[in-house]
């Protein structure tokens, strides 16, 4: 089966009136309001099929789908379908009967947005008719197009400028100074190269810290931490009080605690 034999739905718009429209009387135009468009005079839906390179209008029942009339589109916008010059929502189409008899009448759409996808579906269908015609023609005649001249015309010569690349070559090949740090410069000639000097009392590592000798400690110096603990009282004797009466306790025992105390202060 050829490509052409093919019948592809472009549109479907459930209803559509259908008018008889008076002669035209100027090269201007149709005019809507010439029609009596509160009594259509037929009501239906309209389909647009395409078949090949060529589409159709048709206008069927909407219960039964009964073809009431057919408007075949070899070019749009073109004589088969006309725009109205007062509105939007209103054409003019051609239609046949299939033995040569012709007749013109008028369509509307209650929506707007009716019409607007009437009109885009005819667009779309020849926009891609006509890119079909510019690739069948390309592929006929693929030579046809301009071609893209590379070649070098009748005492044309090019320069090529090697040196400079040999050059960077080699800068980029030139060893490294030992020491040199990465990314950093040398200062320039006569400046003074500031040098850090260590904080006072630090040592470096070439001076290691050597420990001084600890002195042996002297008798006068721990005073009498090594001093003999008192006696322990007689069980008969022990008060009450587990830490004995502060004011009773002996002379002896609060200077040598005196004296504690203050050796643990120094």
């Amino acid at each position: 089966m050829a490509e052409s034999d093919y019948e592809s739905v472009l549109c479907v718009k459930p209803e559509v009136h259908v008018y008889r429209i008076p002669p035209r009387a100027t090269n201007r135009g149709y005019r809507a309001a010439d029609w009596k468009l509160d009594q259509p005079d037929w009501t239906g839906r309209l389909r647009i099929t395409a078949k090949g390179n060529t589409a159709y209008i048709k206008l069927e029942d909407r219960n039964s789908g009964e073809l009431f009339a057919q408007s075949p589109v070899d070019q749009f916008p073109g004589i088969a379908v006309e725009s109205v010059v007062d509105s939007s929502r209103y054409f003019v189409i051609r239609i046949e009967d299939g033995n040569g008899r012709r007749a013109f009448i008028g369509i509307g759409f209650v929506d707007r947005g009716d019409a607007f996808d009437f009109n885009v579906g005819l667009q779309d269908h020849f926009k891609w008719v006509k890119q079909q015609d510019e690739l069948a023609k390309q592929a006929q005649n693929p030579d046809s197009g301009p071609k893209l001249d590379l070649g070098f015309k009748d005492g044309q010569t090019i320069k090529l400028n090697i040196g400079n690349a040999l050059k960077k070559e080699n800068v980029s090949a030139k060893p490294r100074q030992p020491g040199s740090g990465i990314g950093l410069l040398p200062p320039p000639p006569g400046a003074k190269v500031s040098t850090l000097l260590p904080p006072p009392g630090s040592h470096s590592v070439q001076d290691p810290v050597i420990p001084q000798p600890v002195k042996p400690a002297t008798p006068e110096l721990l005073g009498d931490f090594f001093a003999p603990s008192l006696p322990p009282q007689a069980s008969h004797a022990a008060p009450t009080d587990l830490w004995g009466e502060f004011a009773t306790a002996p002379s002896s025992t609060s200077n040598q605690v005196t004296q504690n105390a203050n050796w643990v202060q120094f």
